[in-house]
């Protein structure tokens, strides 16, 4: 008979990768160290290899390239186990129940998050949301992980075999300071714009990616060698007259530039946008949970 590694074996080497330490670990499994120790120790006789290097106990654990590629995999089928469990909850007709870990993307989370809250807080009050704000390929890794179960993205991007639903469509403006805007002609130019004039967010950002190539911006020299955090910080460089850059219309909706002393006006591109959509993974059993709250944000947005 063959012998599979458990997944709670699984659970103690991936616990042990993120803290580095056994007894840490074993705290965090609510196990004693021996307990997560043999478990461990069994995991490595049955693949055969050593999991981490053996080196004193005062020094982090480094682990093997075996030892790193288990626990990329481990991760994977703890995710899959965890839907495993929630196809009862399914059964059981209580989807809308329970909780519920969404992460979003910091071009969208401020400008929606609170309203959906309240939102799914009234429609559906047994749903308890719990969210997290991080980029999008920060945000991928922990749903192919399990530690989210569904994402809300800017699209397109590469979401790597995730299944996805478009819930709204989110174009983007151009702000400049009404300083600079007279001298502007509209429809505004790119050739018209000074070099190192147009200000983005970090590439860590899927808005820069969308913004640039939905607006259509091709002259790599138009694009100032700063790159900013947050949309809070490239309204402000705008708005001291430093040069203009590309903002979401629900940011505007939502008062971002208000009392900013700025002009909003159309880039050039046809009708330029992003548009915005769910995640999740294709094993996930809460398919139904995520389109009712694909729903809700369709009705917000």
């Amino acid at each position: 008979m063959n012998k599979w590694p458990s997944l709670k074996q699984l659970h103690y080497l991936v616990t042990l990768h993120e803290t580095r330490h056994f007894s840490e670990a074993a705290e965090k499994c609510f196990v004693s160290q021996s307990t997560l120790s043999k478990g461990i120790q069994n995991l490595e006789e049955l693949i055969g290899c050593p999991l981490y290097e053996k080196k004193d106990k005062k020094s982090p654990l480094v682990f093997t390239q075996t030892g790193e590629m288990v626990v990329q995999q481990g991760r994977e089928l703890l995710a899959k186990g965890q839907d495993l469990v929630e196809l009862g909850r399914m059964c059981q007709g209580s989807e809308m129940q329970g909780k519920l870990k969404v992460g979003c993307i910091p071009t969208i989370a401020p400008f929606l998050l609170s309203k959906l809250v309240q939102e799914v807080n009234t429609r559906f009050p047994q749903l308890n949301m719990l969210l997290k704000e991080d980029t999008t390929t920060n945000l991928l890794a922990a749903l192919r992980q399990g530690e989210l179960d569904v994402l809300i993205l800017a699209l397109p991007v590469n979401i790597d075999g995730m299944e996805s639903r478009i819930v709204g469509t989110d174009p983007f403006r151009m702000v400049i300071s009404r300083d600079q805007a007279d001298s502007i002609k509209v429809p505004l130019r790119y050739d018209d714009l000074p070099n190192e004039s147009v200000f983005l967010l970090e590439n860590e950002h899927c808005l820069t990616e969308h913004a640039v190539s939905a607006c259509q911006l091709t002259d790599k020299e138009k694009i100032n060698p700063f790159s900013a955090t947050s949309l809070h910080t490239l309204v402000q460089m705008v708005a001291n007259g430093l040069g203009t850059t590309f903002i979401p219309q629900m940011a505007i909706d939502h008062g971002l530039i208000d009392n900013q002393n700025l002009v909003v006006v159309d880039p050039p591109g046809q009708q330029a946008h992003r548009h915005i959509g769910l995640v999740w993974r294709p094993s996930s059993s809460r398919v139904s949970t995520f389109n009712q709250l694909a729903d809700v944000v369709s009705g917000l947005l």
